[in-house]
């Protein structure tokens, strides 16, 4: 059963500012907990309607009904089980290597998404700018679907970050260079910008390359592709080269 402090506590957890105070994030359903558990993230505790086949100390798991996972639940349809994860170490990125930097991308969903296919790719480091959205965000861990756990996400100045690195910066614009026919590097990092408009002007000015995503449409009227789609076209091209 849980008490009214444990339901402040967790629901808080929703919010930003009480994730960093306390230092923990929240995760929900099997799949999702069962990858947490697989890396070296470490389990706080799980609230749970039902038994769990899973390797964790009895202290840490507490049995809870429908009802009451409902109170302390993120989700619209709650999945069976909830787990609150203490925040892994954060580790700086490599110098070499190909990354993905992030420009003020806001969008939950997005971020999850691309964090996904960083891990599909094999892209180690994602560098968020200060004003992209937490990626302990409720929203973000479910969309991850457990790849946060291998992908290294740092925060930092981005326009700071771009000036000190000794790297290419390729930045996605509509007025690139064709990206189907340009030569790719596996070293660099590749820039994507806010979901309504795209790569600030500051970072802009630190992009050495532009790349575009062409449109094969026969009447050319599509404005922009979502960051996320835009990010998965972008790293399959990198890779392929």
């Amino acid at each position: 059963m849980l008490t009214k402090n444990q339901i402040k506590y967790i629901t808080q957890l929703k919010q930003k500012k009480f994730r960093d105070t306390h230092r923990v994030f929240v995760a929900e359903g099997f799949k999702v907990i069962t990858e947490l558990l697989h890396s070296n993230i470490e389990l706080e505790q799980i609230y749970t309607t039902q038994p769990l086949k899973i390797d964790v100390s009895k202290e840490l798991v507490t049995e809870i009904s429908e009802a009451e996972l409902k109170k302390i639940s993120f989700l619209t349809t709650p999945n069976e089980c909830l787990a609150v994860f203490k925040m892994k170490k954060e580790v700086l990125p490599e110098p070499n290597g190909l990354k993905v930097a992030l420009d003020d991308v806001r969008d939950p969903g997005n971020l999850g998404t691309i964090i996904r296919l960083c891990d599909w790719f094999g892209i180690t480091d994602l560098i968020c700018s200060n004003e992209t959205v937490d990626f302990y965000n409720p929203k973000v861990v479910q969309a991850t679907m457990g790849s946060l756990t291998r992908v290294n996400i740092h925060y930092t100045n981005l326009a700071s970050y771009l000036k000190q690195a000794q790297a290419a910066v390729y930045g996605t614009f509509m007025d690139g260079t064709n990206i189907y026919k340009t030569d790719l590097p596996t070293n660099g990092i590749i820039v994507m910008g806010n979901e309504a408009n795209g790569i600030s002007k500051e970072i802009e000015a630190l992009v050495t390359a532009k790349i575009a995503i062409p449109r094969f449409g026969d009447l050319q009227q599509t404005e922009s592709l979502n960051v996320a789609t835009a990010t998965a076209i972008v790293l399959s091209e990198f890779k392929r080269n």
